[in-house]
């Protein structure tokens, strides 16, 4: 309850109000307890308190139950009971103003990021690429921004890291080495991100932060409930998602020093799973952001398990304080006991360690901020009863309230805009266009010097062949030029030997020669008359 202009959430046995003020209220927070303790009571009672005081809250839904903040409670026996316990006066059931969104964008507003704002930092937890990996993540990222590759989707990112890849000898001078196994393994973990459903968070409209930072008309702050069932079941891209979400709020969010109230709360469930084998480098930058972020009027309050599953110089900047219930069977859980304890400051009443072990459901040891900033002494108190719903809602209550929010439609359609997936797939189409021209120019010029040389060779051939025919000519005409002086030798030959003859048998010779032709020819013209 907001009571007094106070954060109202627990009560001790003797009437003693524990009480956030709000004024401190960005100095952090921590609600640890065993499983079933009563954490998601403690952290619904601050959240619908922080509403009412005027200040915008987001938290995580992981089992489905804090939907019920958008409906009415019930004044059931069990709460009319703790409310005549504590002697909650103006205790009333009622609603809040509730925003729900959904990474995957089936049960609230759509949430969607561009990779270029998530950042290679954010990324290389989703992915879990290691430190070498990571700085060849952050080089595709220069990439990108030297060359104009808008950076959207999953898609651009793939498409940028093998262009990177294939040219990698262009940008090792400028950039350092590429190695194609710490690609390849990237590419690989952007198929399992993908798989578990992260290509809905990547894309356009993107996430306007100011949209968390609403109040009502009546100005209590509204409270943004992320549907996280189906992100909780894969616990890294839960805890990259809202460590992305909190650096965004931090980038975004100017100084403001001291305020007398919150800009926002921002409660981390399962804040084990952000800590989680986190490589050193990394938590340095979170406990930067955890120690800035409330310069920026914006409180952190991690909810889990137990105070160990923060690292130190996370706890260190928690001053406002719930502790519920812890097991102690083990030895190891009663180291755990033990360091929860000595995080408070000693209340003489009782044993602080002995009590962590005995609270019931719903009691916790609180100790929040005095007005100077210096923790309280721990007390022993139960945690008020939520003033909402309790419990899950029907899909039609939800898709009501959804459809009666401001933001209804604004981040509905994703948009796909050109970006760098498209500008590399034009370049290598035209790349591979060129080549292709450049490939056909090659085959023509082939083709035409084949085809030139065979017409070289036909007409080689060809004047071959002329040749071959003019020297069979030459030798004909001269056979028959040899023939011809033959013939006219021997006519001479003749000649000559008859003139001899002529010359040795005298006349005589010539009267047998013309009395023979005179027969000859007196038959041939006999012949010719009777023919």
């Amino acid at each position: 309850m907001y009571f007094n202009e106070k954060i109202l959430v627990g009560k001790t046995a003797e009437g003693k109000d524990l009480c956030i003020l709000p004024q401190m209220a960005n100095r952090h927070g921590l609600i640890t307890g065993a499983s079933g303790s009563g954490k998601t009571i403690t952290l619904k009672v601050m959240a619908e308190s922080f509403s009412d005081a005027g200040v915008p809250v987001f938290m995580a839904d992981v089992k489905g139950d804090l939907a019920g903040t958008s409906q009415p409670g019930e004044m059931s026996e069990n709460i009319e009971k703790r409310v005549k316990k504590l002697g909650l006066e103006g205790f009333d059931c009622k609603q809040f103003p509730v925003r729900f969104w959904d990474l995957y964008g089936q049960n609230g507003h759509p949430i969607r990021a561009t990779i270029e704002s998530v950042g290679p930092d954010v990324l290389s937890m989703m992915l879990g690429l290691s430190e070498a990996q990571e700085g060849n993540l952050d080089i595709v990222f220069e990439v990108a921004k030297d060359e104009g590759l808008q950076l959207i989707n999953l898609a651009d990112l793939r498409s940028t890291l093998q262009y990177v890849a294939e040219n990698k000898d262009k940008y090792i001078t400028k950039y350092g080495n590429i190695t194609t196994q710490s690609v390849g393994v990237i590419q690989r973990s952007l198929l399992a991100l993908e798989k578990q459903g992260a290509d809905h968070f990547f894309g356009e409209p993107a996430l306007d932060i100011k949209d968390f930072f609403a109040t009502e008309s009546d100005g209590r702050g509204v409270i943004n409930i992320l549907h996280a069932v189906e992100l909780f079941q894969s616990p890294d891209l839960y805890a990259s998602f809202l460590l992305w979400l909190l650096n965004t709020l931090f980038a975004s969010s100017p100084e403001v020093g001291d305020l007398d109230k919150p800009k926002m709360i921002f409660f981390f469930d399962e804040a084990h799973l952000l800590f989680n084998g986190m490589p050193a480098y990394r938590l340095k930058r979170i406990v930067q952001v955890v120690k800035l972020i409330r310069s920026r009027g914006i409180g952190l309050y991690f909810v889990s398990q137990a105070p160990t599953d923060v690292p130190d110089e996370i706890l260190a900047q928690m001053g406002n304080r719930v502790q519920h219930a812890l097991r102690a069977y083990t030895p190891s859980e009663q180291k755990v006991v033990k360091a929860a304890a000595s995080a408070f400051r000693v209340n003489k009443a009782f044993d602080t360690e002995t009590a962590i072990s005995e609270l019931g459901t719903g009691e916790a040891l609180i100790s929040f901020q005095d007005e100077k900033g210096a923790p309280e002494i721990v007390e022993r108190a139960t945690i008020l009863p939520p003033q909402s719903y309790m419990g899950a809602i029907n899909d039609m209550v939800r898709m009501k309230v959804i459809n009666n929010s401001p933001l209804c439609g604004k981040y509905d359609e994703a948009i796909d805009n050109e970006s760098a997936h498209e500008k590399i797939t034009k370049h290598n189409e035209e790349k591979a266009a060129a080549a292709a021209a450049e490939e056909q120019r090659k085959i023509e010029e082939k083709e035409a010097a084949a085809k030139a040389k065979e017409e070289a060779r036909i007409e080689k051939e060809h004047q071959k062949q002329l040749a071959l025919e003019e020297k069979q000519k030459l030798a004909l005409q001269r056979e028959q030029e040899k023939l011809a002086a033959k013939k006219a030798a021997e006519e001479e030959k003749q000649k000559a030997k008859l003139g001899k003859k002529i010359e040795k048998y005298g006349d005589r010779f010539i009267g047998n020669i013309a009395g023979k032709a005179g027969t000859k020819l007196a038959d041939k013209m006999f012949k010719n008359i009777f023919k």
